[in-house]
């Protein structure tokens, strides 16, 4: 299911029922999983792996060179599991070091004009709209919305269902549950629509409400709102609270 003007360089590996469109071109060390569907002028390229079922629109570059200045030359490489959607347009990087790979997980929506960049690691369920970039090195989790036009700093993490909004300028961390807007992005409420979506326990939503309330609305500073959190029994024993916690521990820019 190859179409005869597509590309498809010696070395490249497709799995069953594979489908190329009209000038796609696959690059020589690409793996492309069972299921994959490539739209006409589609590019994977570079040291890629697709999973199965992925699908690639029209002009998007899956697996191109980083923008990284301090690449060094090597083989850096770029990892997809299976039911990603990439439209029109939209660009994910391999790593910058001999080695590195840039992570993207399953069941992802990259929509079009959207950039994800070198070293970035991205969970499942993603939904990224339009116009958003992901610069080097950041975290993203599962279940993670982000609105049209959004720009992430360098190694910043957004939690698990988090969401930022459109526009927004992400130059810190965004804890799990919360949606953060603005330029630079604040955390102004709990994803409370998002987590009754996913199926989140009522008991859940409101243990994360009292925690967006500690420490974003009783005028503490972050020292005191964690103590207070960890200093109620039940509402630092809930796991989705835990969740949180050890997000906090592990922030290395800060939170927003």
């Amino acid at each position: 299911m190859v179409h005869p003007t597509a590309i498809i360089e010696p070395g490249a590996k497709l799995g069953a029922n594979v489908t190329v469109g009209a000038y796609a071109y696959v690059g020589a060390e690409v793996t492309l999983g069972d299921g994959c569907v490539l739209h006409h002028h589609a590019t994977v390229e570079g040291y890629t792996f697709l999973g199965a079922r992925n699908e690639v629109f029209p002009y998007a570059l899956i697996g191109g060179k980083t923008h990284d200045l301090k690449f060094k030359g090597g083989r850096p490489g770029l990892r997809v599991g299976d039911d990603n959607v990439f439209r029109e347009y939209s660009t994910v990087h391999l790593g910058t070091d001999d080695g590195e790979f840039t992570v993207v997980g399953s069941k992802n929506h990259i929509l079009a004009y959207s950039h994800v960049a070198h070293g970035v690691t991205i969970g499942d369920h993603l939904v990224m709209s339009s116009h958003s970039a992901i610069a080097g090195h950041c975290v993203i989790g599962d279940h993670v919305n982000i609105g049209w036009g959004t720009g992430l700093h360098q190694f910043c993490r957004v939690g698990d269902f988090a969401m930022l909004a459109a526009c927004s300028k992400c130059v810190q961390d965004v804890l799990p549950f919360m949606i953060a807007d603005g330029n630079p992005a604040e955390v102004k409420t709990l994803n409370k629509v998002g987590l009754e979506r996913n199926g989140f326990a009522s008991e859940d939503i409101d243990a994360v409400r009292r925690v967006h309330r500690i420490l974003y609305r009783d005028g503490l500073n972050r020292t005191q709102a964690l103590e207070k959190i960890t200093g109620d029994a039940e509402l630092s024993a809930n796991a989705r609270v835990k969740q949180m916690l050890d997000f906090v521990a592990s922030s290395k820019r800060g939170l927003a």
